[in-house]
């Protein structure tokens, strides 16, 4: 099997290798993610990527890696790993682990869900993981953070979806673990919460010259969100949550009733 692995923190994320080392049980897995860390660059494509390819050897656990960092932007490395890099078209594309949760309407931010969507958008089943973790290490590389457990529910769902096809209209499993999770918890399929789970914060400067990144924060209290959630499973029932996301965003209704309306 050929496993197409990326990420949105960057090449040299513990997150990632984490993955790698998890996969590399399930068949040969071909890592190319960012040369720079891409939180929030969503599926974008910017054309100010400079699309360099650099060949790099990293040691994980005492073995040799050969990776791809690429100048881009995660669906950007996907792209590049499937058209450029990898010998044959791989059988999935897995993208994580990510430091921090990626749940409701703000995925289509995360550069994890992001990479994501792009495989499938090419036609390879593709699964986005992500760990809860505090803030506060969402930008970082910290050792502090243990990978083991959304490690192995990677592998697992990686093995689920090698085996089995998805039903129609799943084109990526979106795979959240809570931050005290054990290999031990339980996971349930939930629904993507319609409600924003961080809101942007103004930047704090003294005038518009000054240069300022729009923040976030956390919402409203994850007990608000709907049971059925992602939010509320990760956030308040501390399960591991696999969300089904489509590529297909058109709105759930009646289109033919839609035209009567728009047309008064």
């Amino acid at each position: 099997m050929q496993i197409l692995l990326t990420n949105d923190d960057g090449i040299r994320s513990p997150g990632l290798w984490a993955a790698a080392e998890a996969l590399s049980a399930l068949g040969w897995v071909t890592v190319v993610a960012p040369r720079e860390q891409s939180s929030g660059a969503g599926r974008s494509l910017p054309s100010t990527s400079d699309g360099i390819i650099t060949e790099e050897t990293i040691t994980v656990h005492g073995k040799p890696w050969k990776v791809y960092a690429v100048g881009g932007t995660p669906a950007q490395a996907v792209q590049h790993g499937v058209l450029e890099i990898m010998p044959q078209r791989p059988d999935l594309v897995v993208s994580g682990i990510n430091y921090g949760e990626n749940l409701a309407t703000g995925v289509t931010i995360s550069g994890t869900v992001g990479a994501a969507l792009e495989g499938a958008a090419l036609g390879i089943p593709a699964m986005a993981i992500s760990l809860e973790t505090p803030k506060d290490y969402h930008f970082s590389y910290s050792t502090d953070v243990d990978f083991s457990t959304a490690a192995y529910f990677t592998r697992y769902f990686a093995e689920r979806m090698l085996s089995v096809p998805l039903p129609d209209d799943v084109y990526v499993l979106k795979v959240d673990v809570p931050w005290r999770a054990s290999k031990d918890t339980p996971w349930r399929v939930t629904r993507l919460s319609r409600k924003r789970y961080y809101r942007p914060v103004p930047p704090e400067r003294k005038d518009w010259s000054q240069p300022g990144l729009v923040g976030y924060e956390p919402g409203d209290p994850p007990e608000t969100f709907d049971p059925e959630s992602d939010v509320y499973a990760v956030r308040v029932d501390k399960v591991v949550s696999v969300t089904p996301l489509s590529l297909d965003l058109t709105s759930r209704v009646d289109l033919k009733a839609l035209e009567r309306l728009l047309k008064g």
